[in-house]
């Protein structure tokens, strides 16, 4: 006779890892490129310089992170790779199509254009942050960062002022160091070693 135990199906093996760890490093290096850009490091006409990093490593790195992420059950962690997934991409996506002319936005709208893309990303940015108060104090410092950098951009875009976009590379630098901390912090659990300190949540 069959027992009970014969017919119950075996354990499943609960998936391991830190999706941070690709998700954090692809993030640093677009967001170094990006600062590079915004910086002058290239010329003001090679606005696609960054791309060849940001498209095929930053992009698809949020994704890998965000998909692996959402297989551990790690929802909250899933959603902050996903919207940096959607937002890496689809300046990708802006840049070559600006550049390409794919959307059909003529030369009198690109400021505009540019101008609806930092609005619609900085409102999302700035939700992200308000709703992951509750995340260690480093991640709001991380996102309270991209706000301020997503806000100088914005201004310089539409008011015509490199000195702002500028200072808005700069503030890229800024969290990209944070990303580098978090990465650090990361690594070391993840080769035995102790976690760096991230600081208390805003909210607790």
């Amino acid at each position: 006779m069959t027992t009970a135990a014969a017919t119950e199906a075996p354990p499943r093996s609960v998936p391991e890892g830190d999706p941070a760890l690709i998700g954090v490093p692809t993030f640093i290096v677009g967001a170094t490129a990006l600062g590079l850009v915004l910086t002058g490091y290239v010329p003001s006409g090679a606005v696609g310089a960054s791309i060849a990093i940001i498209l095929p490593a930053t992009g698809l790195g949020q994704l890998v992170a965000a998909v692996w992420a959402a297989a551990l059950g790690q929802s909250a962690v899933a959603a902050v790779f996903g919207v940096f997934t959607g937002f890496w991409l689809s300046y990708a996506a802006l840049v070559l199509g600006l550049i390409h002319g794919w959307f059909g936005v003529s030369g009198d709208a690109a400021v505009a254009t540019q101008g609806l893309f930092l609005i619609a990303w900085l409102v999302m940015i700035v939700l992200l942050t308000l709703t992951t108060l509750r995340l260690p104090a480093a991640f709001t410092v991380l996102f309270t960062l991209i706000d301020l950098a997503l806000a100088l951009v914005l201004y310089g875009t539409v008011s015509d002022s490199p000195g702002a976009t500028t200072a808005g590379g700069y503030v890229v630098f800024a969290f990209t160091a944070v990303g580098v901390y978090l990465f650090a912090g990361a690594l070391s659990t993840a080769t035995g070693g102790r976690p760096l300190p991230l600081g208390r949540p805003v909210l607790g």
